[in-house]
């Protein structure tokens, strides 16, 4: 019996940033069966494997061993023959002293069909995050990249005469502990000591630094600053633009590692606004959400329908269509909202709301039907374990209500844990327990939280600092985020 041999995608993962990884290496790797990734893959990109995809981590340290190269090349070939679609996660771009040549002659010996995703590679995206051209009209024509080390992790041979003869930017990856090698030695090579110089660490991250310097001093301000691995040399005339071209001071959150809470599918459009104003954003979903059996009742029966979230808008009209119902089967009920996300949902699918609350919780939304419902009863279309707030007011104003549970919250477990986080975000009470059941060891200096009912949820958590927006819509939410000093 013929073996059914699977696909592996060789994906370059870009320099460290989600936000420049391609769409065809987040199509092929959302897609993935297998994952083999390595050290240098950002934390934002890790958490865009899929949940049920099996996870090999063959990352290498700077210098360090890890895994061999030729037992990745092994791995690689062993989950494609058991017919798995393998997404290959490379740093930066495979081709660029990414190793993928070799990788590509394990997969033709056996047969097995590749295919490559180009990524941003960090020689050139790296100094672009930095605000570093590294071709300028009238200063450099041409760029040149070299590897500072060797595939055994040694400092590799480079002819320093050649470069310092060749009068273009000059880009050393993995330079960290090569920087004063690399410095004396392009000086010994007829270079002058004066030529500007740089040192760019952690490009593209929260977490990025850069070092200018020129080649007679840049290995002693490195020293003295620290620089650590993942790092780039950059020499030439161009690095003195950096100040100039600095364009992550224009962003507000730059510098900022923020990790988005939400279900998966309404992380996009939060992490979207953040990446804009220059967050680097990681999407780690705490929580889902997954529908339960329920009975449709008799709308009738209720003056007002209640709805705390859009999950409830869109389960409640799921089961209206397994039902082979729609619409109409609601009557004559006045319709109620915790905020305007959820109006809009309901919006969509031709309801007007007919109260909101001026607070965007559920305390405030059981104070206004106070009023409204005397003589009405209320029908909650909520999740099975939703706020304790809500009830306890709804009974303690003596509003005749009935909840109708429709889907109940799945604590996530996490998948990776991210380094160098500042700041989770959370948009409900429930995304702050489930961030504390899937990683509870882990330190963030921030919750930034959409509402008081959270807020007060993340103090019970353990969160040191805690800052709330003033009204809770995600665009309050970034503006809290924006105002904070850190």
């Amino acid at each position: 019996m013929t073996q059914t041999k699977g696909h592996v995608a060789l994906i370059g993962a870009g320099p460290g940033d989600a936000g420049l990884f391609t769409l065809r290496g987040r199509e092929l790797l959302e897609a993935a069966d297998c994952v083999v990734y390595d050290r240098l893959v950002g934390d934002g990109v890790l958490a865009m494997m899929p949940p049920s995809a099996e996870k090999i981590n063959v990352g290498k340290t700077g210098g360090g061993l890890s895994v061999p190269q030729r037992e990745i090349e092994e791995i690689i070939v062993r989950e494609a023959k058991r017919g798995r679609r393998v997404a290959r996660l490379k740093g930066g771009d495979p081709f660029m002293f990414g190793r993928g040549g070799e990788e590509i002659e394990a997969l033709n010996r056996e047969g097995i069909p590749f295919e490559v995703v180009p990524g941003v590679t960090s020689a050139l995206g790296g100094p672009a995050c930095a605000g570093i051209p590294v071709t300028h009209r009238g200063i450099a024509r041409s760029v040149h990249v070299i590897t500072a080390h060797t595939k055994e992790g040694t400092i590799a041979p480079v002819d320093y005469e050649a470069l310092a003869k060749l009068g273009g930017t000059l880009v050393f990856l993995m330079g960290a502990s090569a920087v004063t090698e690399i410095c004396a030695e392009l000086q010994r090579a007829g270079m002058d000591g004066g030529t500007p110089a740089a040192a760019v660490e952690n490009a593209s991250t929260a977490a990025q630094r850069l070092i200018q310097g020129t080649l007679g001093t840049l290995s002693a301000r490195c020293a003295e600053e620290k620089l650590r691995s993942p790092a780039l040399i950059i020499v030439g005339e161009v690095t003195a633009l950096a100040e100039g071209f600095a364009w992550k001071r224009f962003l507000p959150l730059s510098g900022r590692k923020v990790i988005v809470t939400r279900p998966r599918e309404r992380a996009g459009k939060l992490s979207a606004m953040l990446r804009a104003r220059g967050a680097e954003v990681v999407e780690l979903p705490c929580i889902s959400t997954r529908r339960i059996e329920a009975k449709l009742p008799d709308f009738s029966k209720y003056g007002w329908l209640g709805f705390t979230s859009i999950t409830g808008v869109e389960a409640l009209f799921e089961l209206l269509a397994e039902n082979g119902r729609d619409v109409r089967s609601l009557g004559a009920a006045k319709i109620a909202a915790i905020g305007p996300a959820t109006a809009r949902a309901l919006k969509e699918r031709g309801l007007i709301t007919d109260y909101m609350p001026e607070v965007y919780d559920g305390l405030h939304l059981a104070r206004g039907l106070e009023e409204l419902a005397k003589t009405a009863p209320v029908l909650m279309l909520r999740a099975k374990e939703g706020s304790p707030e809500l009830t306890a007011e709804l009974a303690a104003l003596k509003i005749n209500f009935t909840e109708l549970p429709l889907y109940e919250t799945i604590y996530e477990r996490a998948e990776i844990i991210p380094q160098g986080a500042d700041t989770a975000v959370f948009t409900s009470a429930s995304t702050v327990r489930g961030f504390k059941a899937a990683m509870p060891e882990l330190e963030i200096e921030c919750a930034c939280c959409i509402g008081e009912q959270t807020a007060a949820e993340a103090r019970r958590a353990g969160f040191k600092r805690i800052i709330t927006a003033q009204k809770a819509t995600l665009e309050s939410l970034i503006n809290t985020l924006e105002e904070d000093i850190r």
